[in-house]
């Protein structure tokens, strides 16, 4: 473990998904206690997208942004919000000088797969339709997201090839969640490390799937076929049940002619760049926003 972020673990509270009400309470608590973000350099606006019972976005629009991403916050389908992602969100948008699209996507277990994946496909959708309004190039689109949000990123890459949908630039998969199965190395050994572990996942999916079998929209690494789809930047944690799913994935794109950029960390754990005063997490944030700039090709 890197040594400035073990020095936080005995101050992580424990996460507990298979409650998902106390888990959205404890993260709206933490991100309440977190230092705001510097959105002096951009327009922050809330907006709702109508599609469904509407779906909550919130804009964040950087001076001279000539592309964008809609962005899917983490929270293993259960928590989270768009206040939650607010740092993350404005920071991204700071790093890389795109038009973040934060997505307010539905809870689960209230409202299981699909209902997550319909609204951040509404609002990529909605993205494509009013590129000229949020003054930026259509064919510089993104789709990326952290955990949760990153299987809905490489969801909507997965639909959107498959309905002729929008045109995606590139996707942002930050330690992606990708595998209902559950049988990777990672996901069978790291039962007992920080912040998120094999049983949080194992509740996540459960939240997310019910009882109805994984497709590959709602689990994306089930999908046999990667050809055609965006390129990727994908990023893994060292101790993280994740954490061999998101290289399989990578491995598998590249075999499928997709161009990939693959960064595995070390001695980070799922979640750990939220401890933002770490020089590994600030290294993380930062190659975020450089590798979303470097995927829409500013």
């Amino acid at each position: 473990m890197d040594p400035e972020l073990e020095a936080f673990i005995p101050l992580i509270p424990p996460l507990d998904l298979t409650d998902s009400t106390a888990a959205r309470t404890n993260l709206a608590e933490l991100a309440a206690a977190s230092s705001a973000p510097d959105t002096s350099g951009m327009v922050v606006e809330d907006r709702t997208v109508p599609a469904g019972p509407g779906v909550p976005v919130r804009i964040y629009r950087p001076h001279q942004a000539q592309g964008a991403v809609v962005w899917m916050r983490g929270g293993g389908f259960v928590m989270g919000d768009l206040d939650t992602e607010h740092p993350w969100a404005a920071r991204l948008a700071a790093g890389s000088g795109a038009v973040v699209i934060s997505v307010g996507y539905r809870f689960a277990p209230e409202h299981r797969f699909p209902a997550a994946l319909d609204d951040a496909y509404a609002v990529l959708e909605w993205a494509a339709e009013h590129a000229a309004e949020l003054g930026v190039d259509p064919a510089r689109i993104a789709v990326g997201g952290h955990s949760a949000g990153a299987n809905l990123a490489a969801a909507l890459s997965l639909r959107a090839r498959d309905e002729q949908g929008p045109a995606i630039r590139f996707q942002l998969l930050n330690q992606p969640g990708l595998d209902d199965r559950q049988e990777t190395w990672s996901q069978r050994n790291f039962t007992d490390v920080p912040w998120f572990t094999r049983a949080n996942a194992t509740a996540s999916w459960r939240h997310y799937l019910g009882d109805q079998p994984a497709t590959p929209y709602a689990a994306p690494a089930r999908a046999t076929d990667l050809s055609g789809l965006p390129p990727a930047y994908i990023a893994t944690a060292e101790f993280c049940p994740n954490r061999d799913e998101g290289i399989d994935y990578a491995l598998r794109l590249m075999q499928a002619g997709v161009s990939v950029e693959l960064h595995q960390w070390p001695g980070t754990f799922h979640g750990s760049q939220a401890l933002l005063t770490a020089e590994v997490s600030q290294r993380q944030n930062t190659e975020l926003g450089a590798a979303l700039r470097r995927g829409l090709g500013g």
